[in-house]
């Protein structure tokens, strides 16, 4: 079996090398525990319309146990809570509105289809600055990450498709939202705007809409960064397409500073 992002150990789960970020070894990438805590999320008849991530201090590499409320039922809508923790320690919290799924003739709505600027087949991988030949971590062994024409992991904006590369946890196949989720939050890495040497510009939450669930393994990142050096705050957004095309929107609300 391929060697997954997390093996299940009772309750736990237990990050593999492939889920690490690139900021510090012993730290694990926002994308991994978010693709973990948004497959918690899911519950059956209604959708995840929006999540957000609270980052209330690094993800370390050590085992993670999830704990989900729905803290308002309804039969419409509900807002249900998740918390992450390492060693009893609550390290990310998520919030996320729930829709009910119930299908609606749109037949006299006025918008017109869009697609995305290119599939994946017209994408192409990019070398992510620094990193070794071989080096395990989820930007380089956790996710396929391809680069539309024009874009790469240079400086500025970047169109980039991306998939899991292996599984979530264990054999178990990832959900749709879970997919998302793992894609969303590298839109500030993408389409940096300073040298990943000299600055640090981590996002300090992450915020992601989702009108409509992607339809097979590939989400794509229309991603761009703003810095601001009075504040030393930035925004990383990104708009969320498939193949069918758009499917949502993420923000990232951006730590600078030099290192």
């Amino acid at each position: 079996m391929t060697e997954p992002i997390f093996h299940r150990a009772g309750d736990a789960f237990v990050p593999t090398a492939h889920a690490v970020g690139p900021w510090d070894p012993g730290q694990l990438h926002g994308g991994a525990p978010g693709a973990l805590i948004a497959q918690a999320l899911d519950v059956p008849g209604f959708q995840v319309a929006r999540v957000t991530f609270d980052f209330l201090g690094p993800v370390t590499a050590d085992p993670l146990s999830i704990a989900v409320q729905t803290v308002k039922p309804g039969r419409r809508a509900q807002l249900a809570e998740a918390e992450l923790s390492v060693d009893g320690r609550v390290v990310l919290r998520a919030r996320a509105l729930r829709l009910r799924r119930d299908a609606v003739d749109l037949a006299d709505a006025t918008q017109a289809p869009e697609r995305p600027p290119g599939p994946p087949a017209d994408a192409r991988p990019s070398p992510f600055p620094g990193a070794r030949t071989g080096e395990q971590g989820f930007h380089t062994t956790g996710m396929e990450i391809r680069f539309l024409p024009g874009s790469d992991y240079g400086r500025g904006p970047a169109r980039a498709w991306f998939r899991l590369a292996r599984p979530l946890v264990d054999d178990e196949p990832p959900s749709p939202l879970a997919r998302v989720l793992a894609a969303a939050d590298f839109g500030n890495g993408v389409s940096r705007i300073v040298d990943f040497d000299r600055f640090l510009f981590i996002n300090a939450d992450l915020t992601v809409h989702v009108h409509r669930e992607p339809a097979g393994e590939w989400v794509l990142l229309d991603a761009r960064t703003r810095l601001e050096g009075e504040t030393g705050a930035g925004l990383a957004s990104s708009v969320l397409s498939d193949e069918r095309g758009p499917i949502g929107l993420a923000a990232q609300s951006l730590f600078v500073a030099a290192r």
